[in-house]
């Protein structure tokens, strides 16, 4: 279990350096990969996670931390890269710890020099918390936690040097620098084959650059253009003048911490150099983004009068081909990323043109337009992309955050946060939006629409934490804020007090609230495919069930699929389907409910909508139990449990949900007695997530 990065090359050498980073891991809790940038730290525990994972029955799961600014989300990371969704009212540190205590597994916290500090004492918490807990860092300097077993990457062997001009090859095997040399110059020049009159120029080259992988490959890549002996004229020549040639655009890179190594300041100060004006000025912009970034955000951000937005996409595949940034396909479209240290080079020279505080502007209107389109969009038929978009932008949305939030732009994060509130509520991340909108609402406390809209994103996040109480103090402080705005903050304000009432089993206010919703929303389709619109449909559908009017609810759910359908809205169509679920079983209608809830199923797990997922597999339950299917409906409550199990409360507290689940498990303990209730929960709580539900999906026994 568990996704590892795709790789980019094949790992070259390093079998001695696998192997003793595998036996660390038996004896040690915390294992840290250090060593200089670019020499491998990262693909070398790559490697390693894939070399241990059949040993660890819970599986190895990667944090990327590189684009993490913030420290407080430490945990949330963590928590984000597992199957575990933290919608607790706890601090995420305390259900990380609580999840990992029964589990086998290891983490990969891959880039932490930058958190270290903070990170620490996370760590310690999780090790302390988790006997069956490995962790593997990778990072220029140690954590510094009191179980740290700290193993120093060096770079690769390079070849001996010659003992006479013109003298033949070293006998023996290559070196490991000289076959990474090798490998990625074929990938780059077609046809490329390394000559007995090239080779002493190409071993001169991993000399020069002293084994240093990232340095080698940005060499590699000039193949293309350069012929052996002038790539390594042109090192020489980089190596004498270093100094000189790099000018302001390295002063980042004297006071750096831990400092750079000397291959890799010369490598990618070479590479620079090398590149057209418009390749350089692009490569110093694009420092602004962190994690990946996309080929619109690129242009929007980075063009202007100096930098033609039409020779973007061009600038861009240039810089791939010469290794200064990768191009990766993902879920989210095409995607490009640019190493920590080849970032760094250019966030020094953006410095230097005097850009820094411009594009850092640019980057944070850029990222705040992104969250209100995707608030106008996502009530529509591009659910799916845009719940990819935002995961594969998340560390540049928090870095705007950030950047609003710590500035005199607290109004703007303001409006940021409550725009995001479908990544927050939709997308499994109610614990980050809780952490933002408490900051944003605490940092812009005037009287205003984007209050109101940032306090209705809370009250989401809240429901989905089954915080009843905060949930209250949000009703509480947005109704009379709405009264003085128009009827779209009413809606807002109502919708609040709905949930509110809901998860306290008020249901004549949810009834009285909804209806009242949904008599101003159907006026249009506009209106009513609205989260305020089809919410009143959901929620007065529950409503109407948990009073014993099944039959009646099914009108609205009804409503609420046509509307779906009609504009291929998937979220609420999944959420309808639930409710659906719950209102057949009601009325005796197995078959329906079963059909309805594994419509729901398909798109809530895809969302990784935990909470709906978990609401999907109680309903599949109840209908095993009616179907006289115990054992089935106990594998199915365990793998149900799986999931409550991370949440803040099962069922989020709702009375008439948590009662049908009582119900159901009472049901079918007496069916199969204790002993065997309990094996068959076991079994199904045991089973990896994703298998279990892709079976539950194709209509199959939970194995």
């Amino acid at each position: 279990m568990g996704e590892l990065p795709r790789e980019t090359g094949a790992l070259v050498g390093r079998r001695t350096e696998l192997d003793r980073v595998a036996r660390a891991l038996e004896p040690h809790r915390v294992v840290t990969l250090v060593g200089v940038g670019g020499v491998g730290k990262t693909r070398l525990a790559r490697s390693v996670a894939a070399q241990v994972r059949p040993g660890f029955a819970d599986g190895v799961w990667w944090v990327a931390l590189s684009g993490l600014r913030d420290a407080e989300l430490l945990p949330h990371a963590v928590a984000e890269a597992l199957p575990m969704s933290h919608q607790t009212s706890v601090p995420v540190i305390e259900a990380l710890a609580a999840y990992l205590a029964e589990r086998d597994l290891l983490l990969v916290l891959d880039t932490c020099e930058h958190l270290t500090h903070e990170l620490r004492p996370v760590v310690e918490e999780l090790v302390a918390a988790a006997p069956g807990l490995r962790i593997l860092a990778t990072s220029r300097r140690p954590l510094g936690t009191a179980r740290e077993e700290v193993l120093t990457v060096e770079p690769l062997p390079v070849p001996g040097p010659r003992t006479a001009p013109g003298a033949g090859p070293e006998t023996g095997p290559e070196s490991d620098a000289m076959v990474l040399l090798m490998e990625r110059a074929a990938a780059a020049v077609p046809g490329f084959t390394v000559t007995e009159a090239g080779r002493p120029a190409l071993e001169e080259v991993c000399r020069q650059l002293e084994g240093l992988p990232l340095a080698i490959e940005l060499a590699a890549a000039r193949l293309s253009e350069l012929s052996p002996g002038e790539l390594t004229d042109r090192l020489s020549d980089r190596v004498s003048d270093r100094f000189d040639v790099l000018g302001e655009g390295d002063a980042a890179l004297d006071d750096a911490d831990p400092v750079w190594h000397q291959a890799l300041r010369t490598a990618i100060g070479w590479s620079h150099q090398l590149c057209t004006p418009a390749e350089r000025l692009l490569w110093a912009r694009l420092s602004v983004f962190v994690g990946s970034f996309d080929l619109e955000g690129a242009v929007q951000v980075c063009g202007d009068d100096r930098l033609d937005r039409g020779e973007i996409p061009r600038l861009l595949a240039q810089l791939a081909e010469k290794s200064i940034i990768t191009w990766e396909p993902t879920a989210a479209g095409e995607r490009y990323r640019m190493l920590d240290t080849i970032r760094e080079y250019g966030e020094g020279w953006l410095r230097s043109l005097g850009e820094g505080r411009e594009f850092r502007r640019r980057h944070r209107t850029w990222y705040v337009r992104l969250a209100r389109d995707g608030d106008a969009a996502w009530m529509g038929a591009d659910q799916y992309l845009w719940y990819e978009r935002m995961h594969a932008e998340l560390d540049n949305l928090r870095l705007a955050l950030e950047s609003c939030l710590g500035s005199a732009d607290s109004r703007i994060g303001l409006g940021m946060a409550g725009d995001l509130w479908f990544l927050w509520y939709a997308c499994g991340l109610a614990r980050e939006g809780r952490h933002y909108l408490d900051r944003a609402l605490a940092a812009f406390s005037g009287p205003s629409p984007l209050r109101l809209k940032a306090l209705y994103a809370l009250g989401l996040a809240l429901t989905e934490l089954g915080d009843l109480p905060a949930l209250e103090e949000c009703a509480a402080e947005a109704v009379p804020l709405a009264a003085r705005f128009g009827e779209e903050e009413d809606s807002l304000a109502k919708s609040v007090v709905a949930v509110a009432a809901a998860l306290r089993g008020d249901v004549a206010t949810v009834l009285d609230v909804t209806d009242a919703l949904h008599a101003r929303h159907s006026r249009s389709l506009d209106s009513m495919l609205s989260l305020a619109g089809l919410g009143s449909l959901a929620v007065g559908s529950h409503a109407r069930i948990a009073m014993g009017m099944a039959e009646e609810a099914l009108p609205g759910l009804d409503e609420m699929r046509q509307i779906c359908e009609k504009t291929g809205e998937n979220w609420m169509r999944a959420w309808g389907d639930s409710i659906r679920a719950q209102a057949e079983l009601a009325l005796g209608r197995i078959q329906e409910a079963e059909h309805s809830a594994r419509a729901s199923l398909t798109v809530k797990h895809r969302m990784h909508d935990n909470f709906g997922s978990g609401m999907c597999l109680e309903a599949l339950a109840q209908c095993a139990i009616a179907e006289g299917e115990a054992e089935r409906a106990a594998r199915t409550l365990g793998l149900a449990h799986q999931l409550w199990n991370t949440l803040g409360r099962p069922q989020v507290g709702i009375p008439s949900w948590v009662a049908a689940h009582e119900d159901c498990v009472a049901r079918t303990r007496a069916s199969l007695g204790e002993q065997d209730y309990d094996t068959a929960f076991e079994a199904g709580y045991r089973t990896d997530l994703d298998a279990g539900i892709a079976r539950v999906l194709g209509g199959a026994a939970i194995a």
